[in-house]
């Protein structure tokens, strides 16, 4: 399987971040490896070989919107591998915080498609019409637009805010997982990481509820955010994980001292 395989190339310590979930795969993960890959399934244009060039073209004409998909949804997947690998917890909040995020995924599949094969084709310039039995229809009207992107980043906000919930699970069981000090604050980080990404969607939803004219464009503007906001946390904790290397490094260094009479 793909997690045994990275599993047994990694070293037992990533980034100063001790592995503790190397030994095997848990069934919650070999389920969920199952669920990921029906997922990606799901987003495959058609199951059925064109039989013209003609449908051929139609069909590529999906290539683009199942590479973005795609790569989101291993994304989400690669997220939650790590988080197996670094803290290998599979008690009942992590296996049902797992059940959610699968259930999620499965729904939020289509809308995932759906929204960036509407983006796609505007761009590309094929137009937001359909033909659906026999008469042209637009993809989405304009009233439906707030809800497509309420669904959408409903779905967003749901993945992330559940990755958070699992770090903050990793970090209140850091007596018992015996993080050190530096694996504490990486599991800090993971979660703010995690919850602003949640906070964008969440953040989404809201300007797409509030149906002014200027809703739906700012609610898809919005996840532009992500990149500023995630360098702007990333340089900031950096910064502060730098110096705490540093100190715990000077520390380890600095020679013991025994009283005279010892």
């Amino acid at each position: 399987m793909i997690r045994e395989s990275l599993a047994k190339r990694e070293a037992a310590v990533q980034n100063g971040f001790r592995l503790r979930g190397l030994n095997d795969v848990s069934r919650i993960e070999a389920l969920s490896d199952g669920v990921f890959a029906f997922a990606i399934t799901l987003l495959v244009v058609s199951l059925e070989v064109p039989r013209t060039f003609d449908q051929l073209l139609v069909m590529m004409r999906g290539f683009f919107a199942f590479a973005v998909t795609f790569a989101m949804l291993f994304h989400v997947w690669f997220v939650q591998y790590k988080f197996f690998r670094r803290y290998g917890l599979a008690d009942n909040f992590v296996v049902w915080m797992t059940a959610l995020l699968l259930f999620v995924v499965l729904f939020y599949v289509y809308p995932l498609k759906f929204v960036w094969t509407l983006m796609v084709n505007v761009v590309l310039g094929y137009g937001r019409m359909v033909e659906v039995g026999g008469q042209v229809v637009p993809v989405v009207r304009a009233q439906q637009m707030p809800t497509l992107l309420a669904v959408y980043g409903a779905g967003f906000a749901a993945v992330f805010a559940i990755f958070a919930l699992l770090y903050r699970h990793a970090y209140r069981k850091r007596a018992a997982l015996e993080l050190n000090e530096l694996e504490t604050f990486d599991t800090r980080s993971y979660m703010q990481e995690n919850a602003l990404m949640a906070g964008v969607g969440l953040l989404s939803v809201g300007l797409a509820l509030t149906n002014n004219q200027l809703s739906s464009l700012l609610a898809g503007l919005c996840y532009w955010l992500i990149g500023p906001v995630q360098y702007l946390h990333g340089s900031r904790r950096g910064k502060i994980r730098k110096r705490l290397e540093q100190r715990l490094a000077r520390e380890e260094a600095a020679p013991l001292h025994f009283p005279a009479d010892f």
